[in-house]
């Protein structure tokens, strides 16, 4: 007898130890699905317009990640990210064909905030989140600064705080971007050279407060070059800068934000340009499921008539707390040679105006 309660005590203990252990573990799959059928005119130099299914996004990106948490004790948890984005017109990865290209992280958080390690969002990526009503839509400022989406950094240490409604961040990159694949996500600038400290090197950093009903944040962000690197910077003397300035207000349900990005660009050839996006947005909720978002960006370009004006109003029906469908239009205004498309990753004929139009569906899980 005694034998058996020795044996069933253990079994019991061993069970309560086991759940204990999970307790204090956590490991979640999440992800998102979202594409759409869209519409665009002018989509080249002979004023043709084109039917598609896009490759980047309907209103978020497509996703599937896993994160988790470990308690290690006395308010010290570990943690890491692991994001993969693909496209679901083909089913091929995003971010230049990596297998983690949005987030492949680890980390430690505590009442201090968090340090990670690893590829991650960047400070320039957060900034924008809270005032772009539109958020990273295939109709959206991204279509003006493909950037903006793909605010990440390679070979980066983060850290990440909260206290009292302020907000600090910062992100320093040994090398911004390991690929060379092509595109806003892969400017091939891996970085990490023995003496040139500079070389692909990025930082940025936020400073941010969020009241009630408000919040405002400034970022900071400075990448440089190499040779080889996309975007004119074929050297660690060449530089990208993009300074923020974003804020939100909300009026019962009804937010309004807005920001600016002022961004200086110092390329080889001694090729220096200098540019200013406005935004401004309203997302105002008819009801629990109907919600009608719209903006309008501006991109000032000093120095030149390349300039570009987008407006985009989008209207979403949730089906449930996982689903939606949506339809979006966008027209944006190019002047001079500016040949920004209205969808971002799009194409347009330089200096021609261009309407779009998509509808779509959007899960998440």
């Amino acid at each position: 007898m005694n034998q058996t309660k020795i044996a069933g005590a253990v079994a019991l203990a061993g069970m309560l130890y086991a759940g204990a252990a999970q307790a204090q573990s956590s490991v979640m799959i999440y992800g998102i699905i979202d594409t759409a059928v869209a519409y665009t005119t002018n989509a080249n130099a002979n004023g043709n317009s084109l039917f598609k299914m896009p490759s980047l996004t309907g209103t978020f990106p497509s996703r599937i990640g896993f994160k988790g948490t470990e308690d290690l004790g006395g308010g010290l948890q570990a943690l890491f990210v692991l994001e993969t984005g693909f496209t679901p017109d083909t089913g091929a990865m995003g971010q230049g064909g990596r297998i983690f290209g949005r987030q492949s992280l680890v980390g430690l958080k505590g009442s201090w905030g968090q340090v990670s390690l690893g590829r991650q969002v960047n400070m320039t990526y957060l900034a924008t989140a809270k005032s772009d009503v539109i958020g990273p839509s295939l109709f959206s400022i991204n279509s003006i600064d493909l950037y903006l989406p793909n605010a990440r950094s390679d070979n980066a240490i983060g850290y990440l705080g909260s206290f009292s409604g302020v907000t600090v961040g910062a992100t320093y990159s040994f090398g911004r971007d390991a690929s060379a694949a092509g595109g806003p996500s892969a400017t091939n600038c891996p970085g990490e050279v023995a003496g040139n400290a500079k070389a692909c090197r990025q930082v940025t950093g936020l400073l941010g407060y969020d009241g009630k009903g408000f919040g405002i944040n400034t970022s900071y962000d400075v990448m440089y070059g190499n040779t080889g690197a996309s975007g004119g910077l074929t050297s660690s003397d060449n530089k990208d800068q993009r300074v923020t300035l974003n804020g939100y207000v909300m009026l019962g349900d009804v937010k309004i934000g807005g920001g600016v990005i002022d961004r200086r660009t110092r390329a080889a050839g001694n090729v220096n340009t200098d540019s200013d996006l406005y935004y401004l947005g309203v997302s105002y909720p008819f009801s629990a499921a109907l919600v009608l978002d719209a903006q309008l960006s501006r991109l000032n370009v000093k120095g030149s008539n390349n300039d570009a004006t987008l407006s985009v109003a989008r209207l979403t029906y949730n089906l449930s707390k996982r689903t939606a469908v949506y339809t979006s239009a966008g027209y944006i205004k190019n002047g001079g040679t500016s040949a920004i498309a209205v969808d971002a990753g799009g194409t347009v004929g330089a200096g021609k105006n261009q309407f779009g139009l998509m509808t779509g569906i959007r899960h998440m899980f």
